[in-house]
């Protein structure tokens, strides 16, 4: 019984079975028509929407990089160009084992330690699905036996790219500039610029000097291609191409041979040099010395490059020209001269004393001159010619900051001049609202802040605070030599544009015309003509001149010396000599040229500045060079002006 009770009843069993089944076909018919709702929603109702991604699918725009504008010269010399070669790039997020693919690589084509360093660079600046160049400028058996083997390696690929080239490497560095990775600081700079669209696929961006200033003109506009690709993202054909548009020519108002010059006449001394055409403010030379090769900077400084550029106590990253200020010495008192003639403080024809030395009323203490014994007596353009110390204590004492800031103020100095370069330094032309800003901190007290009387009298002479750029300097000797025509300085004159071939020029008006009678500036001329005949400081230099010369020589203290200590040279480390400064413009009837130069820690104006200036004159008016330098100068390339470099095939 308790064994027939345990077996099943055959009908019972029937019944859970039919209800088994019953279950089943009904899910099975639900979800078949789950799966039918389905193919109907995306068929139908879904068909445009997965149409469009299909055929993106299927079809990738890829950008096509346009070339970088050229740069030339005065004479159409190019001074920044491109050429084109191969890069080894990997994708890291398409690569399984990174670093044995790079040893791989390495079994193929060379690849150093920094190539390697620069690599670890990038990668940690970018995407994983970006790709990273790897080995740079390879040439084409390189690339050819990359290429043969990229089956073996995927997200390995061999670009061809333009590469920038500065031929003139140091001779330029500080008017270019260079053009460098893209980074995030660039890339948030685009953004807010909406411009990020047209740098799509571009690696590299201006990033100092005339490069970046001239970003938007050099660039040039993003061409686009479109790629169908098959399943595996392999490039099947070309359907369509929109070529790109490559950035403009950029031509100088610098000469490079005029540049070039200047170089060698500085040697392996310090210091700055800015030319200007008067007429219309066309920047002809700036130079900054010692300077850097801004090819490093291209693909990536190197470490050691980077820490011997930064750690080298001469700063060749510093551009002198324009970042550089210093007390102008002596060539500050032409500009004296005529502030003085226009506010009345002296005549033309008036004489005065010009002794050894001159102290305050109520003051024993001696502002000496650097004549120990002094000129005898002067009008203003003797003391021009001999730069008596003191004949201009006593002018500066006479007239007083309130006369003499807005007077000088006018030449330029003391602001910007708009040079059409990024970075320039704002200079110190002193006043009484001047020092009571600079020393406003909690640190100084109310003394240090007021104006004190024996403050305007080295001002007089280009001391004390006084501080400007070379870049001023030769600005305002330029509006002196133009009777007072104020030019921006610039160092573009013209851009061709890459469309259509036509050139526009960079417009040279005059912004202003300074207040002073013509007469003054004549006279004021006289005495900077003195300065190179005999018994001015410059005499020696003056003799055989062709043309006709002005100029001021310079001698800026960089410490002070004790009273009643004399100055010796010798005794003092190089980085505390006086700086070297001339200040001139040829010829003085039609100026073509004005000149500020300065040679750091050299001595006497007259001793270093001035001869690179009269060898320079010498070389920019007449033709001739020195001896010694003529084997030492660039073999310059024909000028190429308006011709672009061939495209590289994409």
């Amino acid at each position: 019984m308790k064994q027939a009770a345990r077996l099943k009843d055959p009908q019972t069993e029937e019944r859970q079975l039919y209800w088994r089944l019953l279950v089943a076909y009904l899910f099975m018919v639900l979800m078949l028509l789950l799966l039918v709702a389905r193919f109907v929603w995306l068929q139908v109702f879904q068909y445009e929407h997965f149409t469009t991604l299909a055929q993106n699918n299927s079809i990738s725009l890829v950008p096509v990089q346009p070339n970088r504008g050229l740069i030339v010269d005065r004479n159409g010399i190019e001074l920044a160009r491109n050429y084109a070669s191969y890069t080894l790039e990997l994708t890291p997020d398409k690569i399984d084992n990174l670093d044995a693919t790079i040893r791989a690589l390495g079994r193929i084509v060379t690849i150093t330690p920094r190539d390697l360093k620069r690599f670890q660079k990038f990668q940690s600046e970018s995407k994983d699905f970006e790709p990273v160049p790897l080995r740079l400028k390879m040439d084409d058996i390189e690339a050819a036996r990359v290429a043969a083997n990229l089956w073996r390696f995927p997200g390995v690929e061999v670009k061809a790219r333009l590469y920038r080239d500065y031929p003139y490497k140091e001779l330029t560095s500080h008017v270019l500039g260079y053009i460098g990775r893209i980074g995030p600081r660039d890339k948030e700079r685009m953004a807010e610029d909406e411009n990020a669209a047209n740098y799509r696929g571009a690696t590299h961006i201006g990033k100092l000097g005339l490069e970046a200033v001239y970003e938007g003109e050099l660039h040039g506009q993003n061409g686009f291609e479109e790629i169908e690709t098959d399943s595996a993202g392999r490039a099947v054909r070309s359907l369509r191409r929109t070529a790109p548009v490559h950035g403009n020519t950029l031509q100088l108002a610098l000469d490079i041979h005029l540049q070039d010059v200047a170089d060698k006449l500085f040697g392996a001394r310090r210091g700055a040099l800015v030319a200007i055409d008067p007429q219309n403010g066309g920047v002809l030379a700036l130079l900054s010395k010692p300077s850097f090769d801004p090819n490093l900077f291209i693909d990536g400084i190197d470490s050691q490059s980077w820490q011997s550029l930064n750690e080298d106590w001469q700063r060749p990253l510093i551009n002198r020209a324009i970042r550089g200020m210093y007390p102008p010495g002596s060539t500050f008192k032409p500009f004296m001269g005529m502030a003085a003639l226009h506010a009345g403080a002296i005549g033309p024809n008036e004489v005065r004393p010009a002794p050894g030395y001159f102290t305050l009323p109520g003051s024993s203490h001696q502002f000496r001159d650097s004549n120990p014994r002094g000129n005898g007596s002067a009008n203003l353009a003797r003391a021009i010619a001999v730069s008596s110390d003191t004949f201009f204590y006593k002018l500066a004492w006479d007239m007083g900051i309130d006369r003499i800031h807005p007077l000088l103020a006018q030449f330029g100095l003391g602001s910007r001049t708009g040079i059409d370069l990024d970075g320039e330094a704002v200079g110190v032309l002193p006043s009484k609202e001047w020092k009571a800003r600079r020393f406003a901190g909690p640190r100084y007290r109310n003394e240090h802040r007021r104006w004190l009387p024996a403050d305007v009298v080295s001002i007089g002479i280009g001391q004390g605070f006084n501080a400007y750029t070379p870049l001023q300097m030769a600005n305002a000797t330029a509006v002196l030599a133009n009777n007072g025509r104020a030019f921006h300085p610039h160092l573009v004159q013209s851009i061709t544009d890459a469309r259509n071939g036509r050139t526009r020029l960079i417009e040279a008006a005059p912004y202003k015309q300074l207040p002073f009678r013509q007469q003054h500036y004549d006279y004021i001329k006289q005495g900077m003509q003195a300065v190179m005949q005999p018994g001015g400081t410059g005499a020696r230099l003056g003799q055989g001149l062709q043309y006709s010369m002005a100029g001021k020589t310079g001698t800026a203290q960089v410490v002070q010396i004790k009273q009643g200590a004399k100055y010796n040279a010798g005794a003092l480390a190089e980085q505390h000599r006086d700086h070297s400064w001339f200040i001139a413009f040829a010829p003085v009837e039609q100026p073509k040229i004005a000149v500020a130069v300065i040679v750091e820690n050299a001595g006497f104006g007259a001793a270093a500045a001035a001869p690179i200036t009269r060898a320079l004159f010498d070389y920019y008016l007449t033709g001739k060079l020195p001896d010694d330098i003529r084997s030492q100068l660039e073999t310059f390339p024909p000028s190429v002006t308006g011709k672009q470099d061939a495209s590289v095939a994409h």
